[in-house]
């Protein structure tokens, strides 16, 4: 005996829904939101390597959650326009592309209404190193922030400034907080003077000094440090946080504090990929597409 079913088409969502929990799928994977690609290289640098792996794990933990998918890879090759055109927001973990077709391919990318957002060393560049400032676009046109100077040390956490609280990504943030350890960076550039940049973060003063050294010179006891900020012609946010704490002097490389421990400061990063995602794909005003 044949028994034959019929099924109305408005029942086939909840047999959808139904079949992913059977089947353990997570929903989020069946109807994600946008699609993330972060790229990183984690060599050399112990507290770098510490926070690439804490990021991988973390953000595909979000992803999961917030229902958008996270992909990671260290292959640098995949930074061109075939590759890059799966994916709504691009992150930078730890470094920048070097190769002149991937930085190319970045920058199409961008005037063409993609989202970024890059941690920490990734806004890094000093010549003579082996990160020289060699990219003009990307760190005194995009990034606004030119030249890294220099640093605190020991990487210490520091209580930062929200100076908008309207905007998407620090809406959800109160006035003041504090933030996870990190290493913090002093630019060349003086970001308050370019008209595209927007402040969001800044260190504030109840935090000096701040670093313990061992050197004096690593230890700031006043100025005006933006560690947060967004370029107005580009759907972008430079987040200087992203550099573990770790046990260098007993040479055990055992990390010390870990960058996604700090719940408020977690917020901002969440908020911020949400805001970057929803966004994705629109032609901004000065993108080529859109002119």
């Amino acid at each position: 005996m044949r028994i034959s079913f019929k099924f109305h088409e408005s029942a086939i969502p909840v047999m959808l829904l139904c079949l992913c929990l059977l089947l353990g799928i997570p929903l989020g994977r069946a109807q994600s939101k946008f699609s993330v690609i972060a790229f990183y290289t984690a060599k050399n640098d112990q507290a770098h390597i510490s926070y690439v792996q804490e990021a991988n794990n973390w953000f595909a933990a979000i992803a999961r959650q917030y229902q958008f998918t996270y992909t990671s890879t260290k292959d640098w090759n995949n930074l061109n326009t075939a590759f890059l055109a799966q994916y709504q927001v691009v992150l930078f973990l730890d470094t920048r592309p070097d190769h002149p077709d991937q930085r190319a391919a970045f920058k199409t990318y961008m005037d063409n209404g993609g989202a970024w957002m890059g941690f920490h060393f990734a806004a890094f560049a000093l010549t003579p190193s082996d990160f020289p400032q060699n990219w003009d676009w990307y760190h005194d046109t995009f990034l606004g922030s030119g030249s890294y100077v220099s640093n605190t040390w020991r990487p210490t956490a520091a209580i930062l400034h929200v100076e908008d609280r309207q905007h998407p990504v620090t809406k959800n943030l109160p006035v003041t907080f504090k933030s996870a350890p990190n290493e913090w960076y002093r630019w060349s550039n003086n970001l308050r003077a370019n008209p595209d940049i927007k402040v969001l973060l800044s260190i504030d003063p109840s935090s000096f000094p701040l670093g313990t050294g061992p050197k004096q010179h690593e230890i700031w006891h006043s100025g005006d440090y933006p560690v947060v900020w967004t370029n107005k012609k580009y759907h972008m946010l430079y987040v200087n946080m992203g550099h573990n704490d770790i046990d260098y002097e007993h040479g055990t490389n055992k990390t010390l504090s870990f960058t996604f421990a700090n719940p408020i400061q977690n917020q901002l990063i969440i908020d911020a990929l949400l805001w970057l995602g929803k966004g994705a794909g629109k032609q901004l005003p000065h993108s080529p597409a859109a002119q």
